[in-house]
This record gives structure tokens, sequence and C-alpha cells, in this order.
């Protein structure tokens, strides 16, 4: 059997400079156990009822949100799963480009200039909530919606690594916008929407694909054609409805073929940027001065459109995917316009049988476990295909995420599979967990002029608590190892491939027990040692009750240890007065109650001997202490 916390402790080369942190003035006993007990944990009454207690709310926030924080935990426990669901189902999305148009709009708003870190600052307001900075009587509390659209930014992905789109972070944000909006609607809507985004079009060479012409030896690109297929709807092989190969002697089926593809490129032909005209199809582009083209969907243009013909230069069979119960055997027929034929199109990937199992799998991996079973799988997959509505809707993402979550291995498989339930956590989500659990809020930071020909530009820092900035811990979450420690930013990735792939396998243990670990592939050990160092700096020096440095143009994103200063001891400090409050509620914030009697004794002995003869701060020393050893754990990083 396979334990993942143990597979993680053998892969971090970091532990190391913890050392120096944990002293031992009492012995651990013995026995004691490295695996929380179960007894009495595994809930007897319907899910709909739940959660029973506050660690099972807790770890469901820590599947449904960026997560857990007291406050949230209350609320669901109060509430119960199905009325905060449909509460988030209903709640008003936060949107980052009202936030892109705040930030760069003329008096009243900011007027400022944007860049790659004006979409993180906006993606931390939706993933930690709270005020909004141009009106603090606005909350934001999407939550699930917007660590939906997180999950689907992993699948249906773009990048600022593309050296067009870091141009405009208007059109990310508005990208990602669109994930927000269709988090909880349906998938064929969804996937329209991205084909015809031109921040999509950019990423994978749809816009300005234009029909075939031998006589200038154009020929349609191939790459959104293989994506949408191999990323976004199919696969690559034939699935069961529960996630697994169908195979023929032994082997896996392709799901298509070299000819379908390119069949597929000749549909994708014909379209452009929203304000292009026919004439000037090959040589229009992205507005530089207002890119406000990259917040409309794409335009057709027939004259471009490769519709089957043209016998003298355009592909006339176009055999798109073939299934049983496929319009027309798959078949799209000639003398379409662009806008028919995608409509053909996009159907024959969202009707073909992969599309349920493929998509339903990606999301319980990114919300939920690693290696869900068939069963699992299988049950959410037959809500993506019938969302159990008089309708009988397809691809109802509502539906699909309520399934996710309330699923009963969702609920108690760290109990019923201990072995190989859970995922690890990504590091970007170890740092919102971290911040949102917290208090986190931006602090200091100044309002400074600087010269931006041909105009001077005032950026506004100061007395900006919810305008999440900061190199060293906002702004820096990019590719990158060094300074975060994240090496993990939204629409950051290097390739369409994501930051890791949903099959990825680690060498050794995992992979002999075939299972998959896909955060693994992003787990570098210079990332490991770097997310080491950067987690000691935000848990000791990282604060509001540090004072500002009138130099300090941006400030940071700091956390409030002061909430919790009455948990860290009663009296003096010292092994008479034990740090037990603070632990039992760090257990439950950040571990779902699932801390090891071994870890708990750990961490005891090294923050109970810390007393009032260390320093008039020796509370929030404890506090520090206690952060760093569960947030650079083993059993903190996977999320069971």
């Amino acid at each position: 059997m396979i334990n993942m916390n143990a597979v993680v402790r053998r892969s971090l080369p970091g532990v190391a400079l913890l050392s120096a942190l944990v002293a031992t003035p009492v012995a651990i006993a013995a026995d004691a156990a490295h695996q929380p007990s179960p007894m009495f944990s595994h809930g007897m009454e319907d899910l709909n009822a739940g959660p029973s207690n506050a660690n099972d709310a807790a770890r469901f926030l820590a599947q449904a949100t960026f997560g857990p924080t007291d406050a949230d935990i209350n609320s669901l426990l109060s509430m119960g799963y199905q009325n905060w669901l449909n509460d988030q189902f209903t709640t008003a999305p936060t949107s980052h480009l009202d936030y892109y148009r705040w930030v760069t709009n003329p008096a009243p708003d900011l007027d400022e200039n944007a860049g790659s870190t004006t979409l993180r600052e906006s993606w931390f307001l939706g993933a930690l909530g709270g005020p909004d900075p141009k009106n603090n009587l606005i909350i934001h509390r999407d939550q699930l919606r917007q660590r939906v659209a997180f999950a689907l930014s992993e699948i249906l992905v773009v990048s600022d690594q593309n050296a067009l789109l870091a141009q405009f972070p208007n059109g990310l944000a508005s990208y990602y916008d669109l994930l927000v909006n269709n988090a909880f609607g349906n998938y064929r809507t969804l996937l329209e929407q991205v084909t015809l985004s031109p921040a999509m079009g950019v990423y994978l060479n749809m816009l300005g694909n234009r029909r075939a012409d031998l006589s200038l030896n154009l020929h349609p690109d191939e790459n959104y054609a293989r994506e949408i297929n191999q990323l976004f709807g199919v696969g690559l092989y034939l699935l069961n409805d529960d996630g697994t190969q169908q195979l023929s002697s032994g082997q896996p089926i392709p799901t298509y073929n070299q000819a379908q593809i390119t069949a597929f490129a000749h549909v994708f032909t014909g379209w452009n940027w929203s304000d292009c005209t026919s004439a000037g199809f090959s040589t229009c582009g992205p507005d530089y001065n207002t890119g406000l083209n990259f917040q409309t969907p794409m335009a057709p243009f027939a004259a471009y459109h490769d519709n089957g013909t043209n016998a003298g230069n355009d592909l006339i069979s176009k055999q798109l995917l073939s299934y049983p119960g496929v319009v027309n055997g798959g078949v799209l027929a000639a003398g379409g316009t662009p806008q028919s034929d995608l409509q053909f199109a996009l159907d024959n990937i969202f009707r073909h049988p992969n599309v349920p199992p493929f998509i339903s799998k990606q999301l319980i991996q990114r919300l939920v476990t690693s290696n869900p079973s068939p069963a699992y799988v299988q049950r959410v997959t037959q809500v993506f295909k019938d969302d159990g509505s008089a309708s009988h809707v397809r691809g109802n993402l509502r539906a699909v995420i309520q399934a996710i979550l309330l699923d009963k291995e969702a609920r108690y498989g760290q109990w019923d599979q201990p072995d190989t339930f859970g995922k690890l956590r990504e590091p970007l989500l170890r740092l919102t967990h971290f911040w949102r659990a917290m208090g986190a809020t931006h602090h200091c930071g100044r309002n400074y002029t600087v010269d931006s020909p041909p105009n001077t530009v005032t950026y506004h820092y100061l007395n900006q608590p919810y305008r999440y900035a900061g190199y060293v811990t906002a702004w820096g979450t990019a590719d990158s190892v060094y300074g975060s420690g994240v090496a993990q930013a939204p629409l950051n990735s290097f390739s369409v491939f994501n930051f890791f792939l949903p099959s990825y396998k680690p060498p050794g243990e995992l992979t002999a027990a075939g299972l998959v670990a896909p955060e693994f592939q992003l787990s570098t050990d210079s990332l490991i040692a770097n997310a080491t160092n950067s987690t000691a700096g935000k848990a000791f020096g990282l604060d509001v009750s540090q004072p500002c440095d009138p130099d300090d143009d941006n400030g940071d994103v700091v956390i409030n240890r002061g909430q919790d200063a009455a948990l860290a001891g009663n009296a003096n400090g010292g092994p008479a007065d034990p740090a037990t409050r603070l632990l039992d509620a760090y257990n439950t914030r950040f571990m779902s109650g699932q801390m090891s009697p071994y870890m708990r004794q750990v961490i005891l002995n090294t923050i109970n001997p810390i007393s009032s003869a260390d320093g008039a701060d020796w509370r929030l020393q404890r506090i520090s202490r206690a952060l760093l050893l569960i947030q650079t754990s083993p059993e903190y990083m996977i999320q069971k």
C-alpha cells in the first residue's frame, strides 16, 4: 500500500532546513501514530445534512474554496452543504475585467498603466475574497465560482508566456471572466466562448486562420484543431464512462486520426478580430491603443473560410469525429458558413461519448483527489451526460460540480481509501490557503509618481488593504521558483499542457502502484527548497504589526498573527502553559482535523518551551513556528 504523505516526506530535500526549529525537550511516545484516528470520523448522516463538525466543514472548504477561514467554517456549519452550494451558485461573480478598468480608467478611477501584475492583483482579490478595493461595501465571496474557474483555467489553457498576450492584460482578464461566468453554466457554451475568444485565438493560432490557397502554399493552421480535441474535448484515447481506457487487442483506441485533425483545421478558418474587415483580413491586428478588440469575440469572414466548395484549393471531405449516433456520420456538408460550420464542429466534439468522463475526471482531480475510483468518475460522468432535470441537460457544470463535491468518495474517501486518496496541494493554492486562514491584507505602500512618456502616472498603494500587490508575495508568484517559492501564477503556464499533466506519474512508488500525482510534476527539488524558505519568511516576518518603510512604493501582502495571539497561551508560556488551543485551531483550519498524534506532539514539543523569557512577542513566536512546521509538513502537503 502507498501512503502519499510518506512519499512527500521522502521527496522533500528542504526539510533539513527546519531541523534547527524542532527541539524535543519532551520525548515522543514510541507508539505515537503517524496517521489520524478514523474512529467516529466517518459520517453516518445523509450527506446533505452535513457537515457534522468543524473538521468536516474545513475539509469541504479545502476542496471548494481557496482555503478555509474560521468564519467560513462557522457559516458552512450553520447552512449545511446544500444550502451553502445553492448560495454560492447564485453569488455575484468577481469580475477581473472590472478590476482592470478601475486600475486603468481616468479619474475618478486610478488612471494607471496595467501589466501582468494587474491580473494577479485581481486574481488574488477573487481568490482571497472580502471587500472590493474600489468600494469596500461590496464583498467578494464567490469562492466556489472562482475556485472552479481556476480549475477550468488549468484545462482550457491560455498563458501570458505568449508574448502578445503578455502585452494585453485586459485580454487575459476578459478570458478569465469567461471562465468565471461559465463556471456553473454549460460546457458546450463554454467551449464555444473559449473557441471565439481572441486570447485563445492568439494563443493557439485560430485567429486569422484562413482557407487553403495552394498558389501561395497556404494551408490552415492545425494548432487549435488538435488541442480542442486532445485537451478541451475528447482526449487521446477512447474511454469508458468510468474514465478507464477502452482497449482493442490490449492497446488503447485513438479518438481521432491526422486526417480528422486536418478536417477540423479547415473548419476553424475565416475568424479574425471583431473590428477587422474582409479587405484587411491578412493585416489587421490587436488595438494597441485601447486593446478593446481583445474583449470582443472573434468575427467571421466567409471569404477566408473553407466551406468545401472550392475544389481547386480546399479540402472537400470534412470527416470529423465518428462515433455511434453522430449527426451525419460526423461529415460536415459543403456550402456552410463560418458560423454554421463552427456550430457543427463544436457539437460534434461536445456530443462525443468521451467528453463526460474526460472532463469530469479532470475536475475531480483539480478539486478533490488525483486518483478517483472508477465508480466515482462514473457517477459524475452520468451527471455530465444528464443532469437529472426534466430537460435532461448534458454538460451542466453546476450539476457536475455539486456531484463532485457531494459524492460519498469526496466526503469520506480519506477514511475509506487512506493510502490512495488525496492530492498534492498546488503551490499557489497553499499560498491562498495560508493567506485566507491568517487574515492577509495588503500592507504599506504609498502613492507615487513615475514618468511614463508621454504621460506621468501615479500609482496608488497607500491605504489599500484589499489591493493585493507586492513583488515578494503577490507579483512574485510567477514561473520562477525564486523569491516567492511558488512557481505558479494564474494564466502563466509554460504551455497549453498546463503546469502539470493530469496523467503524470512521479518515478518510484507511485508509478509502481499505478497512481498518478499530477502536481508532483511541478514540485521540483528547487521549488521545494525555495518554497520552504519563502514560507519561513511569511510565517516569521510579514505581519500587519510591522512598521512601514516610507520608501516602500508598493507594499506587500501580510498576515495577521495577532488574530490568534489569545490562543497561543494563557499566562507566561513554557511547558506549564501549553499552546494546545492554538494547535487545535490550526489543526482544523489548515488540516481539517487530520493531524496525526505524532505530528501534533512534535509541534507541541517545539513551541511549548517558548515563554515570556523569550520576549514580549512570545505568543507570536509560537504562532510563527507552528505555521512554518504545519505549512512545510508532508501531512499538510497532501490534501486529504
